[in-house]
């Protein structure tokens, strides 16, 4: 018909959605120039005139067709074919008219003029609502997940979960940009892993010849800014750690850590508390928010525990008082599974998962760790054996993590070297030996207190999700089995006419175990839909030859 599906030039739009269905007025007579583009979401087909639904990225408005509008010569194709039988749910098209309102006082915009501007080729998911009720829904998870753009289309809501996302970030970025830190870019091919304790992801670098990993954390580099002289630097950084995947772990995620020269692990819990009462408050307007079954309040302050009093007061065992060996022995007796490679550290990070995590329902610090558990942390400057960290848990789930940061070159290496000793009794998420960082430390880096804040698990809290994947736009998945698409000839060696091939295509029946799980009745009543639409030269098969082909 000469109509390019994926025309190149440039389509202008005016106004969204949204901005008419909130500022039309029929008494002021405005929007009587519009332009919108945006899919095709539903069609009402009444003869000379009808309605459908276009979708654009603010929202949805009906839109009113009129034959003798559209073509007002004697030429009626654009309507009576274009339009009529050749459009199909999810086309992108432009359309140009103006605003106005319906007999049943539905805001619409009457079209003088539309442009096909991209051929959809794929049938969407039709979600239909009725008295209350949603049919048809696009709500399989993995579907979703794989085909997050078609769950964008057919499913608004979920946009909004992305959008307070990018506010959730925005909102502290402000935050550190008012207070003069800077934002920085640190490596994400490493050649050394370190800044946290996880399994890295290996690669190879062919020129160089060398081993490489893929960050798990940007830590130590942030602190090598402060040793050059920087007062604060903060990156949103994606990290990647090669472990398990659950509702709340996905390899690759978003963590955002600053560092601040002069500060200490009490200055950051201050700090915390206002960055997650202002991230709560420009999201929902208050601070308390409904997080799973409970009503949580962000505002400030939080308790504060130790965890060795966190886990007496759960456990009722006093880790303090525990070797290595009865604390092994405590954790057995709770029928936990833990190793003799795990150090007295392991075993206290272990036994504090399985008992005191899902205890913690409210924003609570759980502070001053033993040595073992932190080796990138100053040392504790009144308690023997533990050290100035805090994390921040909210709804059983840890949140953040921070220090009073170890600025001792001597002490770290030795802190350093307790993990080689870990690696080499099989622990694999041990830190290695980074000798630059060391020397970084020699040349003197000032007090200085870090955090690290997952904002794929902030995203989860402040949206009220239960899977990580639901805040990831693309979570990480095993490869799709890709189903076979059935030939032209197996069709018709199960009884098909090849005239009606393409039709059967077209309402997404591509293989003959889809059509033999198809329903009989409803494959012929979309048949003679699709006949029309697809101007099939050829009488309708009987019901009775519909469901042959199916048996």
């Amino acid at each position: 018909m000469g109509i390019d599906p994926y025309p190149a030039a440039a389509f202008l739009v005016s106004h969204y959605s949204s901005q008419i269905l909130s500022e039309y007025k029929p008494e002021l007579n405005n929007f009587q120039e519009v332009s919108l583009a945006g899919r095709l979401m539903g069609f009402r087909i009444m003869g000379n005139a009808s309605f459908a639904e276009l979708q654009d990225s603010n929202g949805r408005i009906q839109l009113y067709f009129r034959r003798d509008d559209l073509c007002p010569g004697e030429d009626k194709t654009l309507y009576n074919t274009v339009f009529k039988r050749l459009l199909d749910i999810g086309d992108i098209i432009g359309i140009k008219g103006y605003a106005f309102t319906t007999q049943v006082g539905e805001i619409s915009v009457h079209v003088s003029e539309f442009t096909l501007l991209s051929k959809a080729l794929k049938p969407l998911p039709v979600v239909k609502e009725a008295d209350g009720q949603t049919y048809d829904a696009f709500s399989d998870p993995e579907m979703r997940y794989r085909q997050r753009y078609v769950d964008l289309i057919v499913n608004p809501s979920i946009k909004d979960i992305f959008v307070k996302r990018a506010k959730i970030i925005s909102t502290m970025r402000t935050m550190f940009d008012q207070r003069g830190w800077l934002e920085v870019e640190t490596p994400v091919l490493q050649s050394v892993h370190g800044g946290a304790s996880a399994r890295p992801f290996k690669t190879h670098h062919n020129t160089l010849d060398m081993p490489l990993f893929l960050r798990i954390a940007n830590e130590l580099y942030l602190k090598r800014l402060i040793v050059g002289g920087f007062d604060g630097v903060y990156e949103f950084g994606k990290m990647f750690r090669n472990e398990g995947m659950d509702r709340t772990h996905n390899p690759e995620f978003t963590s955002l850590e600053f560092y601040v020269a002069y500060k200490d692990y009490h200055w950051m819990m201050n700090l915390t508390e206002e960055i997650f009462e202002k991230v709560t408050m420009t999201l929902h307007g208050q601070t308390k928010i409904t997080v799973g079954e409970n009503l949580v309040e962000f505002a400030g302050p939080y308790p504060r525990l130790s965890i060795s009093e966190a886990i007496f007061k759960y456990s009722g065992v006093n880790v303090d008082e525990l070797s290595e060996d009865e604390l092994r022995a405590e954790c057995i007796s709770f029928g936990m599974e833990v190793d003799a490679q795990m150090g007295k550290g392991k075993l206290i990070d272990e036994l504090f998962g399985e008992k005191v995590e899902a205890n913690l329902i409210q924003p609570t610090f759980i502070i001053d760790y033993p040595v073992e558990m932190s080796p990138l942390t100053k040392k504790h400057r009144s308690k023997e054996g533990l050290v100035e960290r805090f994390e921040l848990f909210v709804n059983g789930k840890e949140i953040a993590n921070a220090y009073s940061e170890l600025n001792d070159p001597i002490d770290q290496k030795e802190r350093f070297e307790d993990q080689l000793k870990l690696a080499e009794k099989g622990d694999d998420e041990a830190m290695a030996m980074d000798y630059d960082f060391i020397r970084s430390l020699e040349y003197a880096m000032p007090p200085t207190s870090g955090i690290g804040i997952g904002i794929d698990r902030l995203t989860m809290l402040m949206t009220n999700q239960s899977s990580i994947q639901e805040v990831l736009f693309f979570p990480q998945m095993r490869p799709e089995i890709m189903k076979e698409v059935s030939s032209d000839q197996d069709f018709i060696s199960a009884g098909v006419p090849e005239i009606w091939i393409p039709a059967l295509q077209k309402m997404g029946i591509l293989t003959l175990d889809a059509l033999k799980e198809a329903n009989p009745n409803k494959v012929f009543n979309d048949l003679g839909g699709m006949r029309k639409k697809l101007k099939i030269d050829s009488s309708m098969p009987s019901k009775e030859e519909v469901t042959a082909w199916i048996s």
